[in-house]
């Protein structure tokens, strides 16, 4: 009976009881005023609500409250250092993958400006040699126009030649015919006059009347015959001429036939490179675009935590400090430990 009078005296003693829930009242103002500080130090509403709880709720309920916030403060922490790393890696990446399009923005900007100004001197070179071989073919015509008319000019003239020698020909035969009758009828009528003439003198007379008007006819015979000689060389020499000039301009339209197919193969394959040139262009663009938009969101999502990532990592561990320091108060330690730690 004495044993349990002793027992319930220590378990219900009113002084005892008294003293306790005294020490368990400095405890909670103590804690409060830890979790206070800090709540203004650090502008921290969460514990400032739990400042005022640990004043108010059950020690088991403000303990697990102190240890949530403790557990969601490094959970904070943690998300918050790896949305920096995300943040860092990504900025990186962007401004990587971003150099790297501008690159290749330029270097095709570049390659369809050196296309263009390929196809443009293509499509003039073109132009040129299609001009030229325009230009060769009526200067074909025109040589071949000129040739027949100076065939026709030179096939006049032969027979002119032809036709003057024949003349001139007959002319010459009929005097010489009627000459060599003259002579022999003056010598008939002079045989019986006298002695014959001397040497020489008949030969004298019959010249003297027939030589000249038949040397003049056989001069102009030579003549013609010369002339004609003449007119069949230059016609030779105007034919070999002609054919020589066409021979060669023929090559050279070929050659340049020749050059017009390569240069149009060269300008297709250049115009279908430019095509791809900028297709690709645009492509690079479009990515630069995505870039650029993808830049924005990432300002938007990690400036604040870029700029305030020291400031919030040190506010937040205070915050836990400041907890832990609540929670020890709480499990019995002195208040006075804290300051003197500090």
């Amino acid at each position: 009976g004495d044993d349990a009078h002793d027992l319930f005296t220590k378990t219900f003693n009113p002084a005892l009881l008294q003293r306790e829930s005294a020490a368990l009242s400095q405890h909670r103002e103590e804690a409060s005023r830890v979790l206070s500080a800090a709540a203004a130090k650090m502008h921290s509403p969460r514990l400032a609500t739990l400042a005022y709880q640990v004043k108010l709720d059950a020690f088991t309920r403000v303990k697990k409250a102190i240890d949530d916030m403790i557990a969601q403060l490094t959970a904070e922490k943690e998300a918050e250092i790896k949305h920096k790393d995300f943040c860092t890696g990504e900025f990186n990446t962007n401004q990587l993958q971003t150099e790297k399009k501008e690159r290749e923005k330029q270097d095709l900007i570049a390659k369809i400006e050196d296309l263009e100004m390929t196809i443009k001197a293509l499509e003039e070179a073109l132009t040129t040699l299609k001009s030229e071989i325009a230009e060769m073919q009526v200067q074909m015509k025109r040589a071949g126009e000129d040739r027949e008319k100076q065939n026709k000019e030179f096939q006049m003239t032969v027979a002119d030649q032809r036709e003057t020698q024949k003349l001139l020909q007959a002319a010459l035969k009929v005097l010489k015919d009627f000459y060599d009758k003259q002579g022999a009828f003056v010598q008939k009528r002079q045989e019986p006059a006298g002695p014959p003439p001397p040497a020489g003198f008949e030969a004298y007379k019959k010249s003297g009347a027939s030589g000249g008007v038949m040397s003049l006819l056989q001069q102009i015979i030579s003549d013609a015959k010369a002339m004609e000689a003449e007119a069949i060389r230059s016609e030779e020499d105007a034919q070999k001429a002609y054919e020589d000039f066409v021979k060669e301009t023929n090559a050279s339209v070929e050659a340049k036939s020749k050059d017009i197919v390569n240069k149009s193969e060269e300008k297709a394959v250049a115009e279908g490179d430019l095509v791809q040139a900028k297709e690709a262009k645009e492509g690079v663009m479009l990515e630069l675009e995505q870039l650029s938009n993808y830049n924005a969101e990432l300002h938007q999502s990690c400036d604040f935590v870029l700029k305030n990532f020291d400031l919030r990592q040190t506010a937040r561990d205070e915050e836990v400090e400041a907890l832990r320091q609540a929670k020890a108060i709480l499990s019995g330690a002195k208040f006075e430990e804290f300051l003197q730690a500090a």
